[in-house]
């Protein structure tokens, strides 16, 4: 399959992130995110593993732990605190400097070396960004620009270590999705039933939405981005993630009646150039992985038998970066 294709497919997994605040603002109950994230994430890994049927097999237990941690487990919690604890989509211009640490850990761990197109191209995607959802109001909290921090390195060191470490033969990037999803969805659980106790009663309205979120917005998603690493380089990968914002922006101007100032449709002119930017700007480096990267050659065990967290509506403006 061409680039191009190949770009396009990876572009709609954070564009249907950027769906993510509106469904949950709409359709599920309030201040439950970690319980969101959790029926975000376990559902759709269970069922990717089902159609799959393939479990890992020797190092890749640890190793889709690790991922499932990283792009998954911690990434969903810290962005949802931060979004909860930031201004005025604060969480998502720190979080937009993801492309900035791809870079950085690009070259540290695939040997691709940034270039100043590249690097210019991540500083312009942040800064469009923060025209988008940036508002004037209330004071910087620590612990929340932290969190927005750590969200944005976690994802980024998962998206580099899912391309250095490739897949063990024979797995795809369905089942390699399904194993990170239930990794991570297994984190999720106990920190959402220690922290926001029973689950709440869910009507209609709110299991359409979950249905949602695990099938369109988290399992085909998650499919294709993983298949985009794998395709494309970190960096080209990496700079499709400002379409999440962009995307939560429109919908809300659509959807929800927010306005779109010039100002804003400044900023995501700037944004979306900084993405197209960064597919130009890539290594072009194809293949299963990055440089340096290895790939296991024992075949994964085969099973035999058949066997953006809720937002409180006045606050919509701060979650436009829960897209993922």
């Amino acid at each position: 399959m061409k680039r191009p294709t190949t770009v396009l497919l990876t572009a709609l997994a954070p564009v249907s992130w950027g769906t993510t605040y509106a469904v949950t603002t709409e359709f599920l109950p309030a201040d439950r995110p970690l319980f969101t994230g959790m029926m975000r994430a376990l559902p759709a890994g269970l069922l990717l593993l089902a159609l799959g049927r393939v479990l890992p097999r020797g190092v890749w237990w640890g190793k889709a732990a690790v991922l499932g941690a990283l792009n998954i487990g911690a990434f969903f919690p810290l962005l949802f605190l931060s979004a909860y604890r930031l201004p005025g989509g604060m969480a998502a211009v720190v979080g937009s400097v993801g492309p900035l640490f791809v870079v950085g850990l690009s070259a540290l761990l695939l040997g691709q070396r940034p270039t100043a197109r590249t690097v210019l191209a991540g500083v312009v995607a942040a800064f469009g960004v923060s025209l988008v959802v940036l508002k004037a109001a209330g004071a910087l909290d620590t612990l929340g620009v932290l969190a927005a921090l750590a969200s944005a390195a976690s994802m980024s060191a998962g998206t580099v270590l899912t391309k250095r470490w490739g897949r063990p033969d024979g797995v795809g990037p369905l089942v390699l999705a399904g194993w990170q999803l239930t990794a991570g969805g297994l984190l999720i659980a106990p920190l959402a039933f220690l922290v926001e106790g029973a689950p709440p009663a869910l009507d209609g309205r709110a299991v359409g939405g979950y249905l949602y979120l695990a099938l369109a917005n988290t399992a085909v998603s998650y499919w294709l981005w993983f298949r985009g690493i794998g395709r494309l380089t970190a960096t080209q990968v990496t700079f499709l993630g400002p379409l999440s914002p962009l995307t939560a922006a429109v919908v809300g101007w659509a959807a929800l009646g927010q306005a779109l100032t010039p100002v804003q449709l400044t900023g995501m002119a700037l944004a979306f150039g900084a993405t197209v930017a960064g597919q130009r700007g890539g290594t072009g480096q194809r293949g299963g992985t990055g440089k340096g990267a290895r790939h296991d050659t024992g075949r994964p065990h085969r099973r035999t038998d058949t066997t953006h967290a809720p937002a409180r509506p006045a606050d919509r403006a701060d979650h436009a970066d829960c897209a993922k």
